[in-house]
């Protein structure tokens, strides 16, 4: 077990060891709560028991929501410097320039429930059944909003949130909701714990009202996205035997998840297989037609969509036409797009606000700010009135043209034109601020988004971390690991990658190490990227004792994933 293994023994004989165990604890900490900062506020409670919705179009897309961020050259400077406006907002969390012990820091403050129940997942257990008999020792006062913050803040680690789950649900005074149940589904198919999340749906389905259509979105989800399509199709299947129908709803849910899964093929054949029992409708083709044009990118296969769809007697929409449009705006083929627009128009159907802003930032990727720009004053002669989507593409492609002071403009001009920042706008402008080293400018905007009370989430901490990590601003890294996990959002793999990336490659192999053990240690697989860097910089380094190490986490940590792979998912019970 990884448990087991010795933990760099040569990193202790380092000149800069002291350096490296605050790290280390200060990194394990951030995972699980023991670095201190009580500035955040407490997050919303966010209602999961809504019915699952499939979007009608394609929301807006992944290659225009993130801001991808090329690395900047920048001066290293001290490590110990800190801002003075950020200093004064952090200053109750005593960020010291010399080192300081975090572990005996943390038993000097008051901290709540979730924070104490947080500080004892934060150990290694080797099982769920060794997380509750953890917190059998303790007293805590259980809730649903506690129980639902604890399985947030450790949505990637299954065995804390399982065994934290587990324990929660034998407490007195308290039940569990639906609501919490589908969440621990929901955590248990993200780390493909798919066996145990089973065994969970086994146990709902004895809870009068538990199973929903919600429940079996998030199995079908689940299972597409690692891609055990046929797993996803016998969750459909199975529905009735929890008394839910298999209707359009249901149907327009799985090859939903099946296209979004990266599998629009297998969609299609549930399509074939199911039109003749169950009516599709226009939801099902726009989904269809989004999978080919976007995933498959097959514009054939999406026109033979749409003649199906008219030759069942539905017509294209918006939505249709704007799959298209998305697809041209992909490959750059904007004379496509223009004639796209044109047959809309001679089809009645006004371009939404998603078609503009799509459009509008596929040209202001491709150089073509002028026409970015002309798609607003379009837009606006039509009378389709922006939202924070539009408005966050326009501040990204003004602020890739170097023209900050525009950005700032339209993001202050915002809450008089009646839309009010979200956290997609927040997350841009921040992207922005970090990727011109603005770093002050980058930290109040976090600093106003939290006064705003808007939820940041894990596209917010990224760019920061890369500033940090470029900028070996490490003491405020530090102190942004904490603030992530405070607001309930979880380290996952790409977090991990990302600050083994950054630290590596502004000469802190050490500290790399320490976050790639920790990553391994909480049951992720590093990828093989993340893996070859840290290896060449160790080689690069000479530290020959760290290199052997990583090696044997790497080698475990395969291990674990080969056994979850193999495991097979527990029927469910008749």
């Amino acid at each position: 077990m990884i448990s087991s293994l010795k933990r760099f023994p040569h990193f202790w004989c380092l000149g800069a060891q002291r350096r490296l165990y605050v790290w280390r604890s200060s990194v394990h900490y951030v995972s699980d709560d023991l670095l201190c900062n009580r500035f955040c506020t407490m997050t919303e409670t966010i209602n999961i028991n809504q019915q699952p919705k499939v979007t009608e179009s394609p929301e807006l897309p992944d290659w225009v929501k993130i801001v991808k961020e090329e690395e900047a050259a920048v001066k290293l400077e001290d490590d110990d410097f800190l801002l003075p406006s950020f200093s004064e907002w952090v200053k109750n969390e005593k960020l010291r320039a010399r080192e300081i012990d975090v572990r005996s820091l943390a038993s000097d403050l008051t901290e709540n429930d979730v924070d104490k129940i947080s500080k004892v997942l934060r150990f290694n257990f080797k099982s769920p059944d060794a997380v509750v008999d953890e917190l059998n020792k303790s007293r805590f006062v259980v809730s649903e909003c506690l129980v639902e913050q604890i399985l947030k803040r450790f949505s990637f680690e299954w065995i804390p949130s399982y065994g934290f789950f587990k324990w929660a649900k034998v407490q007195k005074d308290v039940t569990l909701s639906s609501d919490l149940y589908n969440l621990m589904v929901d955590n248990l198919g993200k780390s493909k714990k798919f066996g145990l999340m089973m065994e969970l749906l086994d146990e709902m389905s004895h809870l009068q009202g538990y199973v929903s259509l919600n429940t079996m979105s998030k199995i079908m989800r689940r299972y597409a996205k690692s891609g055990k399509c046929e797993d996803a199709i016998g969750a459909f299947e199975r529905m009735e035997e929890f008394g839910l129908q298999k209707d359009t709803s249901a149907m327009n849910l799985l090859i939903d998840a099946l296209v979004k899964g990266g599998s629009v093929e297998h969609a299609h054949k549930v399509y074939l297989d199911l039109k003749n029992h169950i009516a599709p409708s226009v939801q099902t083709y726009n989904i269809l037609v989004h999978g080919w044009c976007r995933g498959a990118r097959k514009i054939d296969k999406a026109n033979e969509t749409v003649k199906d769809m008219e030759e069942h007697g539905l017509s294209p929409d918006v939505v249709t036409y704007t799959c298209f449009i998305e697809a041209y705006c992909r490959e750059k083929k904007f004379p496509n797009v223009d004639a796209i627009f044109k047959e809309m128009q001679m089809k009645g159907h006004s371009p939404s606000v998603v078609t503009y802003t799509i459009t509008m930032k596929a040209l202001g990727q491709a150089k073509e700010l002028n026409k970015a720009l002309d798609v607003y004053e379009k837009m606006k002669q039509n009378g389709c009135v922006p939202d924070n989507s539009f408005y966050s593409s326009l501040i990204h492609i003004l602020g890739t043209s170097g023209r900050l002071k525009d950005c700032y403009d339209i993001f202050e001009d915002m809450p008089n034109r009646g839309v009010s920042p979200d956290t997609f706008t927040y997350n841009t402008m921040i992207t922005i601020a970090a990727h011109n080293s603005k770093e002050e400018d980058a930290l109040k905007f976090l600093q106003k988004m939290e006064e705003s009370q808007c939820k940041p989430d894990i596209c917010t901490y990224a760019p920061l971390f890369k500033m940090c990590c470029r900028m070996r601003r490490l003491k405020v890294l530090s102190f942004l690991l904490n603030h992530m996990f405070k607001n309930d959002v979880s380290m996952d793999l790409g977090t991990y990658a990302l600050l083994v990336r950054g630290l590596c490659r502004n000469r802190n192999p050490e500290r790399a190490c320490a976050v790639f053990e920790l990553a391994v240690l909480r049951g992720f697989l590093p990828t093989d990227t993340m893996y070859d860097n840290l290896v060449k910089e160790l080689e690069k380094r000479g530290l020959k004792e760290e290199k052997k190490y990583v090696e044997e986490l790497m080698s475990q940590a395969k291990q674990q994933a080969s056994d979850i792979s193999s495991e097979k998912p527990k029927d469910i019970k008749e």
